[in-house]
């Protein structure tokens, strides 16, 4: 057997413990076969950790997640905790996780699976077959630069600043991540920034170029402008393996990317840092869903997108290939099985609950594994 991996589970708020629960009964599937085994802990986050602490994250979740191998994070956030000031939201803690664990290097992938074709907004021709990559950096750009701030100016005025910044080394490792990344798919990497009317978007250029030259030349490289490259998702997807981009332009273009595989509730993420001496990174794995307070406790919401970021724990952070590829490949079963959840729901196929989703990619499991 395996020696054992040490998970830290933080639920969230809103839907993040139900999707969460089916990971765990997945991971429960994995140590019955004795293939591995995991030590899971769990940890408040974001409204429940505001309710119980007073602060979005505490220093001694921080200081597990440090600790294990791999987060797994559900979501956080609901009406209950807006207005609330900047570091007393529940996206606070998520931030804090980011930034503490010095996870740089955000991946999402936007993958069609073949019995989805039909549901994307698109034509199913212009997305069938899909399979992006999207790696945004995670912890620089006008998101955390400073200055930042709302100023009263007087005579009624108020100016709010946010500043977007990047060193060469931010933009040099989150590059090397995605030509990586790239070198074990398709071989092509678009790099996409504003180097027409940002200076950080040159920047963010010529160091993508230089690095290229320097340790990544047999990686075919291209660069787009964020705004053509939004056209671009929507007009010809297909174009793309690879794309690298900052902050900002990564947070809007992987939900427009997201949205051609026909849900939300779809779709993984992973936040990567740096390897370490003994080869090993930190990591954060969550679904770019919300915590949709709208259908929280009822056993409605969507679990793929977190049993695929588990999968994607399995793939970078322990190296299990076979074992990811079992949980995807149990997904697109059911799938084509004609089971959905509401947000996929299509004519003719069975609308299921979050349970008996669970329950059905379980079976998937048994019989792909037998």
């Amino acid at each position: 057997m395996a020696a054992n991996k040490k998970l830290l589970m933080l639920p969230g708020d809103g839907i993040g413990p139900e999707v969460l629960r089916q990971v765990r009964r997945v991971i429960e599937w994995m140590d019955r076969r004795r293939t591995v085994t995991f030590d899971v802990e769990e940890g408040l986050v974001g409204g429940a950790a505001l309710d119980a602490h007073g602060v979005a994250v505490t220093d001694e979740t921080i200081a597990k997640a440090l600790a294990v191998d791999a987060v797994l994070f559900g979501a956080v956030g609901g009406p209950k905790w807006e207005g609330k000031g900047f570091d007393k939201r529940p996206e606070a803690g998520l931030l804090r996780l980011r930034k503490d664990l010095g996870l740089f290097a955000n991946l999402r992938p936007a993958t069609v699976f073949a019995p989805l074709a039909d549901a994307s907004s698109l034509k199913p021709e212009l997305v069938r077959g899909l399979d992006i990559m999207i790696v945004r950096e995670l912890t620089g750009g006008v998101y955390f630069g400073e200055p930042r701030g709302i100023t009263d100016i007087g005579n009624g005025e108020r100016r709010g600043v946010n500043t977007q910044v990047y060193t060469t080394s931010e933009i040099r490792r989150v590059a090397a991540v995605a030509f990586e990344l790239a070198r074990k798919r398709k071989n092509r990497l678009c790099s996409v920034e504003k180097h027409n009317v940002m200076e950080s978007g040159l920047l963010w250029k010529e160091e993508v170029t230089a690095l290229h030259k320097e340790s990544f030349a047999d990686v075919e490289l291209s660069h787009m402008l964020a705004d053509t490259c939004a056209m671009q998702l929507v007009r010809n997807p297909g174009q793309f393996d690879v794309i690298v981009t900052d902050n900002l332009f990564g947070d809007i273009l992987s939900d427009e990317a997201a949205m051609l595989t026909g849900s939300l509730g779809m779709l993984p993420s992973a936040s990567l840092g740096a390897v370490d001496a003994s080869g090993r990174r930190k990591a954060l794995y969550e679904p770019i869903h919300g915590s949709a307070p709208d259908i929280a406790g009822r056993d409605l919401a969507n679990p793929i997108a977190m049993l695929l970021s588990f999968a994607m724990c399995l793939r970078y952070s322990f190296d299990m290939q076979e074992d990811a590829a079992l949980v995807e490949k149990a997904v697109e079963a059911v799938l084509a099985g004609g089971m959905r959840t509401a947000d996929i729901m299509q004519p003719g196929m069975a609308k299921v609950s979050t349970s008996v989703m669970g329950d059905s990619i379980l079976r998937a499991l048994d019989k792909l594994a037998a």
